[in-house]
């Protein structure tokens, strides 16, 4: 097709293909331990978390999704029997997340299965090289948000 010269230029288009595909390999490498990428990630959240547990838009906020998004996920997490939710003794219109000791197994391999995968990235492309394109990609982040920015004033 014509536009495939293009896509292949488009750091929009291949960060999001990309994304994709790393998203359904890590989708496998999860498998066994029956989590989606999102689920593990929460779980691995929750685990480096004071022991007085998390609160589900402090998540929301760090992974930069909907609270909805979380609720849904955290709705999986208990139905398998891996986190609760515990009313927040400080405020109780909010509640917390902590881990069920099956949760806390679980996330203690997670945070494996995510740190040996650093590890690989880190000998096959460098530390250096890893950092460098982490801020290529946020200098191309930002610049599609100044776009963004742009794009809606001209619309008011």
């Amino acid at each position: 097709m014509r536009i495939e010269a293009f896509l292949r230029q488009s750091p929009i288009f291949q960060a999001s293909r990309i994304a994709r595909r790393m998203e359904i390999s890590l989708n496998l490498i999860l498998r066994d331990e029956r989590l989606t990428l999102f689920e593990a990630l929460m779980l691995a959240a929750i685990f480096f978390e004071e022991k007085g547990g998390i609160k589900p838009s402090d998540l929301a906020e760090t992974f930069q999704t909907t609270r909805g998004n979380v609720s849904h996920c955290v709705s999986s997490l208990e139905a398998k029997g891996l986190v609760r939710r515990r009313i927040d003794e400080d405020d109780a219109r909010s509640f917390r997340l902590v881990l069920q000791p099956m949760g806390k197994r679980r996330a203690a391999r997670v945070a494996g299965i995510f740190d040996r995968m650093q590890t690989h990235f880190e000998e096959n492309v460098g530390e250096a090289k890893l950092a460098g394109m982490l801020e290529q990609m946020r200098v191309v982040e930002e610049l599609c948000l100044h776009l963004a920015e742009a794009a809606g004033e001209r619309g008011r």
